[in-house]
């Protein structure tokens, strides 16, 4: 691997970058935490050659928020569904709003 590929890896919020260990360090949670999220499906963490859990900033962003809803009372099944369900309206908001550019490209409209 070159010294480029790996540098592009750390622009890559999609990488597994982060043990189990330092993710729950830098979310201030508990490594079971992160195993109830990967129970509610709400992050699935890739594995090492090991068998590690690997965790993504992506994937941290995820359970941070999860965190913060249960932090404030609510069950982690419900914080995992909220999350899911935020999740989805952003990509949808996104799609329209390529959908729009585009036909905003394909229709141009002129003023008088």
């Amino acid at each position: 691997m070159t010294a480029d590929a790996s540098f592009s890896r750390l622009d890559d919020d999609d990488y597994p970058a982060y043990t189990m260990g330092r993710a729950a360090d830098m979310l201030g949670t508990t490594q079971g935490f992160l195993r109830a999220l990967g129970e509610a499906r709400l992050i699935t963490p890739l594995r090492s050659a090991g068998g590690h859990r690997r965790y993504s900033r992506y994937q941290l962003r995820i359970a941070a928020r999860a965190r913060e809803l249960v932090d404030h009372g609510t069950p982690i099944e419900a914080a995992c569904r909220i999350v899911i369900l935020e999740d989805q309206l952003e990509e949808a908001q996104r799609i329209n709003a390529e959908y729009r550019r585009t036909a905003e490209s394909a229709n141009p409209t002129t003023t008088p």
